[in-house]
């Protein structure tokens, strides 16, 4: 009861939900209604309604490419036709709650981005990332073989080779642009030349067509 009327991502205390849930607080995430139908985010109702729905919408899957369809969801406002409500501990109260507050999961793998493992280890710049990456154990499914280890591909990792190449893509745009720049100048100087006969040749036939009508005179 402690939950009608509140909405999806809304906060609500535990306290209303027993003395073991004492403290606690959970936010609310979704639910479905007794007939399985999902509650949406937005749909400000406290009820189911069809709404035509398109590829990148929650609650719906397109066969197709393009494709629309009406579906039936339920509203995002928590009301006594939901049959499942799901909640996310966003506070941890007084008492652990079995099975899920009492116990803790390791991380499976660690950092994979070579700044993240220097962050995770509080290493300096001149230490090596290779030495620190997290290496786990896998088990082969096969009988009488031996345990190896696995670890990840270090992603970002300065290496000699990788300074080689920066350096080698550097100096192909260097020389590309010197290239273009003396192209440029070449091209420059030529259409100077181009111009200054176009000139000359313009002169020349005045010269001439002057020469022509005094003579002709």
């Amino acid at each position: 009861r402690g939950f009608y009327d509140k909405r999806m991502a809304q906060e609500v205390s535990g306290d209303a939900l027993g003395d073991e849930f004492k403290g606690y607080v959970f936010r609310i995430t979704g639910g479905n209604d007794k007939q399985g139908f999902p509650m949406k985010q937005g749909v400000l109702l406290p009820h189911r309604v069809k709404l035509l729905m398109s590829k990148g919408h929650s609650c719906y899957r397109p066969r197709r490419t393009g494709e629309r369809k009406r579906k039936s969801v339920r509203g995002c406002i928590v009301g006594p036709d939901l049959s499942v409500l799901s909640l996310v501990v966003v506070k941890q109260g007084e008492q652990d709650i079995p099975g899920l507050t009492d116990t803790t999961v390791p991380k499976r793998l660690g950092p994979k981005r070579a700044s993240k493992i220097r962050k995770f280890f509080n290493l300096s710049k001149e230490d090596d990332v290779r030495k620190y990456v997290i290496r786990r154990e896998v088990q082969p499914k096969a009988e009488g073989k031996k345990a190896y280890t696995k670890a990840p591909k270090i992603q970002r990792l300065v290496t000699p080779r990788t300074l080689q190449h920066k350096r080698r893509r550097q100096a192909i745009k260097r020389r590309r642009t010197e290239a273009s720049r003396e192209a440029e100048a070449e091209y420059k100087q030529l259409l100077a030349k181009r111009v200054k006969e176009a000139k000359d040749k313009k002169i020349e036939r005045r010269r001439t067509s002057s020469m022509q009508k005094s003579a002709s005179a």
